[in-house]
């Protein structure tokens, strides 16, 4: 081969290098998803979800207000019973349901819009820990020390909104929240009182409430 020709044919070489290499940056570009695609994809995701649980709870809730308006003690002692309260006054507390817009910020921002791989791999768009072996779950790509940290599996999204709407209910740490969710409808008022949902603290209920002005969640509380 003289040197003209193995010029020309480095040249095509590289020709045909760099015309792949530009296929494939093209392929690349496409699979990237704009942020309007992906909180669209979320919504679509997560909205029926909490549209379900919530309705599920406001059902029990509004029963538990005609046996109270009947004076159905017996009826009522057995709900007491049943959600493991201490009255009727905690069992309408952790029963009805806190306002859509908080669910769908939490939601929104523990698994990333819905790309974390725990709302990927495990449903569980809310970070809820596990702490039982019994459970089904996924293990963290972190440790806590030695211990390795786990994060619940669950089955559906919707069987992941009802066991965090279960964890705020029933949490020792969200007592206050869930005795000020019957005083005010207010979810802007409401998150300074999920501090302790986060390490994050006080700042958590700051970064909820930018999520529910910027992205107008206040419009799916048209409910309460």
């Amino acid at each position: 081969m003289n040197y003209k020709n193995m010029c020309l044919s480095v040249l095509a070489i590289i020709s045909l290098f760099l015309y792949q290499f530009i296929s494939s940056d093209d392929d690349h570009k496409d699979k990237i998803i704009s942020v309007a695609d992906k909180k669209a994809y979320f919504h679509k995701i997560i909205l029926p979800a909490i549209d379900e649980v919530f309705d599920e709870r406001m059902l029990i809730y509004k029963e538990i207000k005609v046996l109270e308006k009947n004076n159905a003690i017996s009826e009522i002692q057995l709900l007491i019973k049943r959600y493991n309260s201490v009255n009727l006054e905690e069992l309408k507390e952790r029963i009805y349901p806190h306002p859509k817009s908080i669910a769908i910020a939490q939601a929104a921002m523990e698994s990333a819009w819905g790309t974390s791989r725990f709302a990927k791999e495990a449903n569980n768009y809310f970070g809820v820990w596990s702490f039982s072996k019994k459970d089904d779950r996924i293990s963290a790509n972190e440790k806590r020390g030695s211990k390795t940290i786990w994060l619940k599996k669950y089955s559906s999204v919707s069987d992941s909104v009802r066991d965090y709407y279960n964890l705020i209910s029933n949490g020792k740490a969200f007592k206050e929240f869930n005795r000020q969710k019957l005083l005010t409808k207010n979810p802007l008022e409401l998150v300074k009182y999920l501090d302790k949902y986060s390490e994050k603290g006080a700042e958590y209920g700051s970064e909820l409430t930018k999520i529910i002005n910027y992205n107008g969640y206040i419009s799916h509380d048209t409910s309460l």
